[in-house]
């Protein structure tokens, strides 16, 4: 039995402006769970946002008051960042991922959704031709939106058919137009949770390097594949990166998710060396600069899009990295709860006739994390969205991701323990009301 009518959901629908639901924005879906909520008095099992669901990490709020009370609040902060947050992210990239990224190159932004979009804007403009985003798919749709805004190109493909050395087969074909400014992916993935193993990434890192294309590797769920044992500063193993088989990347780190301090839009990009320092004519052209790749990064885009960071978040930012760095805090033991929900909401949904859409890496099962995949039967994507809300269940739609497969993408964060037996009546009523 629904617990939503299709009437009520239908006003939602339409006093909201959502032209279909079916292919509904995760803000749209957002709002459409708040109406029916606020409507009903009914609570909703939240899937849609990827919205941190554990407390904010302390010792970076007070490392923030701290800042503030010194007074750091009256002056502009660096374009580059506050030294104290370069030093500490060049440490925590070596200490995590056993990389060498100097300070000068470790560059905070204003969360990730800003890394990535300065990011996109001189990868595209860098080299005249080169000037298209290739997608490994599925992933984060607000960066194409970032792109549209740019009115940059992007190609993509879903890599469901193409893992491991099928994967080399489907990037030479992409790359051979010769146009590719770049390709973007999420490590674990959102929404998959896949994790690239370091077989397809040295593809990646090789075939970027043949092709001279700037690979950016978003690291937003850092250290959580948790199938592996990371998380131990200057000791492997190490989460695997592209950054070891090219010097054409850009790394992306936000605190959103492994520090839970999302509401403080903090993150880190680090670009190679190598790269940092590399001179482009046309980028020199285009800003009447010098066309060296940082310092244009830095000072004639990131800085026209935010005018720096929070200073303040920064030293923040800066203590949460140092403690982790010296082993006083354990982030990877903070998140594991991710993994925790994940397990027993896929038992629910499995149980009552679901299935797992992106199920298997190269060698091993997916593993258990922030986000998992659910399709049902011969449902489309968007089909099974719309009649999830009337369970009240809110997700999106695998299709919003740039995904072939047909189902959608729950995200744990949201999940709380009152909630599982309320799941487990509303799957089983589903399973019951759409017999397979």
């Amino acid at each position: 039995m629904k617990i939503f009518s299709e009437e009520l959901v239908e006003k939602a629908v339409k006093e909201l402006h959502i032209a279909d639901l079916s292919r509904a924005t995760i803000g749209e879906v957002l709002l459409t769970a708040q109406y029916l909520e606020k409507e009903t008095g009914i609570p909703f099992i939240r899937m849609d946002q990827g919205s941190p669901g554990l407390p904010v990490n302390q010792l970076g709020v007070e490392a923030e008051k701290a800042a503030l009370d010194r007074g750091v609040g009256s002056q502009y902060p660096a374009a580059a960042g506050v030294p104290e947050l370069k030093h500490e992210a060049s440490r925590f990239v070596k200490a995590f991922l056993d990389i060498d990224i100097s300070p000068r190159a470790c560059i905070p932004t204003v969360g990730s959704v800003a890394g990535s979009y300065g990011s996109f804007i001189a990868c595209t403009q860098r080299i005249k031709g080169k000037n298209k985003v290739l997608f490994i798919d599925p992933g984060f749709p607000i960066q194409k939106s970032q792109l549209r805004i740019i009115g940059a190109e992007w190609v993509e493909f879903d890599i469901y058919h193409h893992r491991g050395q099928a994967l080399r087969t489907k990037l030479e074909e992409m790359l051979s137009s010769g146009d590719i400014a770049a390709i973007v992916y999420s490590n674990p993935n959102n929404p998959a949770w896949i994790c690239l193993e370091e077989e397809e990434l040295a593809i990646i890192g090789e075939l970027a390097t043949k092709h001279d294309v700037i690979v950016m590797e978003d690291l937003a769920y850092f250290c959580m594949d948790f199938r592996t044992d990371m998380g131990r500063p200057y000791e492997p193993p190490f989460p695997p990166t592209v950054a070891r088989y090219t010097d054409n990347y850009i790394l992306m780190l936000s605190a959103s998710k492994i520090f839970s301090y999302a509401g403080q839009r903090i993150a880190l990009t680090c670009v190679s060396d190598s790269l940092f320092d590399r001179h482009f004519p046309d980028l020199a052209e285009r800003y009447k600069d010098s066309g060296v790749f940082g310092p244009t990064f830095i000072a004639s885009i990131l800085y026209m899009i935010t005018s720096g960071c929070t200073a303040s978040t920064q030293y923040a930012y800066a203590e949460m990295l140092r403690l982790s760095t010296e082993g006083k805090i354990n982030f990877v033991a903070d998140t594991r709860e991710y993994a925790l929900r994940a397990e027993k909401m896929k038992r629910i949904f499995t149980d009552n006739g679901f299935h797992i859409v992106y199920d298997y890496d190269v060698t091993q099962q997916v593993g258990d994390g922030f986000f998992f995949t659910i399709g049902y039967g011969n449902m489309s994507g968007g089909e099974l969205l719309k009649e999830l809300l009337y369970y009240g269940v809110s997700s999106i739609s695998l299709s919003t991701t740039g995904s072939e497969q047909q189902g959608v993408r729950a995200c744990t964060s949201r999940m709380r323990d009152d909630l599982y037996e309320v799941m487990q009546e509303r799957m089983k009523a589903f399973h019951e009301d759409h017999p397979l």
